[in-house]
Order: structure tokens, then sequence, then C-alpha cells
């Protein structure tokens, strides 16, 4: 199967953003994508500081969105993410897995939350509106099990190792990787992530000027499990697409896989019981 990650500006607007998603949606659809990965914030991107105006549940708006995207295109998506109302008030950064008749299959609730700051910037503390999610989330799809995390995750790679632990072959974070350390980080985030777990990683990101003071790193990206980067996005709005192969999982396991050589892992995980 083909997969698509989208590179958007994203910004403000709710609807000049689902424009931008359908319009990049339709151009997966006509190279063949079967499944697409839309970045993180995708249908609103706010000034850093502001807080979500209108949390949503998972049966709101953006899933109604997602759902009519899918159908039309009969495609896979990993909606990107959104703000979720939870219980007792409280919100979380959440993406959500969509089959191509546009059901939820799953939804995962970012763990790692971005609060943090260069020297000489305004620190950027996502926890003063979001809380940490603390599920661990694989679901099956037909580039097989997939494993779901968002942005900020990329730098945790326990996350990661405990996703493959739990059978993913194919990682998804849809981003918005801020520009100043999206420079020297994001690709080699991205592929170490890939390469270490031996799984696919499908990275879609924001990219450009969003607000006064907000601005991301782009380069939506696809590696696979050898680390090799089999297509990404140049500077601006578009996607990156590429074919998914379960067998090269396979091989690449066979030929290096250095989890059945790790040993810090418990023999519970081996099995399965993380």
């Amino acid at each position: 199967m083909i997969a698509a990650v989208l590179q958007m500006n994203s910004g403000p607007d709710r609807q000049a953003n689902w424009a931008q998603a359908q319009d990049l949606l339709a151009q997966a659809a006509a190279q063949g994508a079967g499944l697409a990965v839309l970045p993180e914030h995708f249908g609103l991107l706010l000034p850093e500081g502001q807080a979500p105006p209108a949390p949503e549940t998972l049966a709101g708006p953006t899933l109604e969105f997602l759902a009519s995207q899918a159908r039309r295109h009969r495609m896979w998506l990993v909606g990107g993410s959104l703000a979720q109302r939870g219980a007792r008030g409280r919100l979380y950064n959440t993406t959500t897995l969509l089959d191509d008749q546009g059901r939820l299959r799953a939804h995962y609730q970012k763990i790692h939350l971005f609060d943090l700051g260069l020297p000489g910037q305004t620190a950027l503390t996502e926890s003063g509106f979001y809380s940490p999610g603390r599920r661990l989330v694989v679901a099956e799809t037909p580039l097989g099990r997939l494993g779901l995390s968002i942005c900020f995750d990329l730098r945790f790679p326990e996350l990661y190792r405990r996703l493959r632990l739990k059978g993913a072959q194919v990682l998804a974070a849809p981003s918005a990787f801020t520009a100043a350390t999206g420079r020297e980080h994001w690709e080699l985030l991205v592929r170490t992530r890939a390469l270490e777990n031996q799984c696919y990683m499908l990275a879609a990101a924001q990219w450009g000027q969003h607000a006064p003071g907000r601005a991301s790193h782009g380069q939506a990206m696809i590696v696979d499990p050898w680390g090799r980067v089999l297509a990404q996005c140049p500077q601006g709005v578009g996607l990156a697409c590429a074919e998914i192969r379960p067998q090269r999982v396979a091989r690449v396991r066979g030929l290096l896989d250095t989890m059945r050589l790790a040993r810090l892992i418990p023999v519970g995980w081996r099995k399965g019981g993380v």
C-alpha cells in the first residue's frame, strides 16, 4: 500500500485549514495512497500561549470532517491531532485513526507534552492547557500494526521501543516541530526512531510561519526500517508518498534485529506483556 504524509501551514482559521487538508488528501488519493497522515493540530494552530477555544469530543466536527474525507477517498487516515475534551474538564492533544469507511478505530492522547524553551526564548508550556495521556496505542491497519505518537514524543525512545514490543511495524508521528530545533534534530530523530525499532516511520509536519512567534520546520518524511528516507517534502505545503511493504519490515528484522539481544528489556515485555 502507498502511504502519504501531509505538510501543512495551518493557522487560526479552521475552515481554511480544512480546505487545505481536503486539497492535499485529494492529491494523495490521486497518487494512489491508501493511508494518509495529517500533521499535529492540522485543523487549528494557534499562537503560542493561546488556549484552545473550543475543545471537542471524539464525535465533534473535526472527526466528522475526517470521516467524510476517509469515505470520499476510501483512505485510512491518521487525523493529525485535535484538542480533545476529556473527563473532569481535562484537555488532551489527541490523534485519531480512521478506516476507509470513516470509522474511528483508535485514538492516542499525547504522553510527552512540550514544556521547554531555548535560552533567550520564551518557554513553551503545553501542559498549561493539556494533560498527558497514559496509554500506548497500536492498531491493525492494511499497512500492518501501526503505533501512534505525536511530535515531542520523538525525543523519548522508550515510548517507541514499547510500541515495537506491542507489535508495531509502522509508526506514525503527526508533528508541528519548531523551526528552531527542527533544523538540527527533526530528521535525526525521525530516522533514528525508525532504525532502532526496524519500523517504517510516517512523520507528517507543519511548515512555515503560523502566527507571530510560532513557526514550524516542515520536512514531512517517510523512512523505512533501515533508516532510509524514502520520500520527503521540500519547503512549502505539499505531501510525500512511498510504498509501505510489510515484507520489508520482516527482511530488515531478519538481517539485524537488536531487540532479541537487548539485555535491559524485562522478560515480560519480550512476550508482549507491555
